[in-house]
């Protein structure tokens, strides 16, 4: 693609630290911290006992052992205070550093020389590899304005587009605390299924071991090219049975297409069904085909 960046400063940002954090946080997480590297920053999800999605965030390690999450914006309150439910007699200090410091997400190039940048991670934001920018807040207007000669600078419309063309899903649209990580495809990036015990693992496996989810999401794309919109209802265009909702929603000028994102049920999520979808119980009907993430 050709070279952009992403201004994610406005996500939670946590510094976990303590001489219990590695041993607590593993507890807490579906993914090994042990993958989390300076260098790499790692994807995963916090359940409830019940393996419905507390968080999704992104994990990284500084140099002198201290971890660094984080995680989009409406989760600035409930993350924090689901950590600390869980902290008993444990040595482990959380500090939000949200206002501290920004994040820029770059891809498509190398990143140019002489940017003021305290930490370069990488990480698969956007279902590809590219690089977190840490900066100190007070940079940002600096370091954006070093980064546009070199890239375009994706305002928040064209990040959500592109999200939505790459299938990633995204905490309130996709995330929810309804919805199992395996459901939204997370698995491969967010799940170690050879870890130890963290709270919801019992759900997770036995959803491995079963092969079967009741729901997963999927991309879907107008047939008539008529627009599409998020809490539109899914429907077996035969049968008028209930087959899923639409989370994400945009047009897709690069494809040329209405496309969206959306859980379809099992049974109707099988790449070209042919669905139906619908705003209201009397609305139109649009005829949707389900294909695979991601649309480009």
């Amino acid at each position: 693609m050709t070279p952009a960046f992403f201004d994610l400063s406005a996500r939670v940002k946590l510094r976990v630290k303590g001489s219990d954090c590695f041993r607590y946080l593993n507890g807490q997480i579906t993914n090994d911290l042990r993958k989390a590297t300076p260098a790499l920053a790692m994807q995963a999800s916090i359940l409830s006992a019940k393996g419905k999605l507390n968080a999704h965030l992104f994990v990284t390690v500084e140099a002198d052992g201290v971890f660094l999450l984080d995680a989009d914006a409406e989760q600035r309150e409930t993350l924090g205070a689901r950590l600390d439910r869980y902290i008993i007699a444990d040595d482990v200090e959380i500090e939000d550093v949200t206002d501290r410091f920004s994040i820029l997400h770059f891809l498509g190039a190398e990143i140019p020389q002489g940017v003021a940048i305290v930490r370069t991670i990488a990480a698969k934001r956007f279902g590809e590899r590219g690089q977190d920018l840490w900066i100190e807040r007070s940079d940002l207007p600096q370091v954006r304005q070093q980064l546009s000669i070199h890239a375009e600078a994706l305002d928040e419309t064209s990040t959500e587009l592109f999200r939505i063309e790459m299938g990633v899903p995204r905490w309130g649209a996709e995330l929810t605390d309804e919805i199992i990580p395996v459901e939204a495809d997370l698995e491969d990036d967010a799940i170690d299924y050879a870890k130890g015990c963290y709270i919801g693992q019992e759900v997770i496996s036995r959803m491995k071991m079963s092969g079967q989810t009741n729901k997963r999401l999927r991309g879907l794309v107008s047939v008539a090219d008529a627009p599409l919109q998020p809490g539109m209802g899914l429907y077996h265009d035969q049968s008028g049975k209930d087959a899923g909702w639409i989370t994400s929603a945009t047009r897709s000028a690069r494809l040329g297409k209405e496309i969206a994102l959306g859980y379809v049920r099992r049974g109707f999520n099988g790449e070209g069904s042919q669905l139906c979808a619908r705003l209201e119980s009397h609305g139109n009907l649009v005829p949707v085909t389900v294909v695979p993430l991601p649309f480009a």
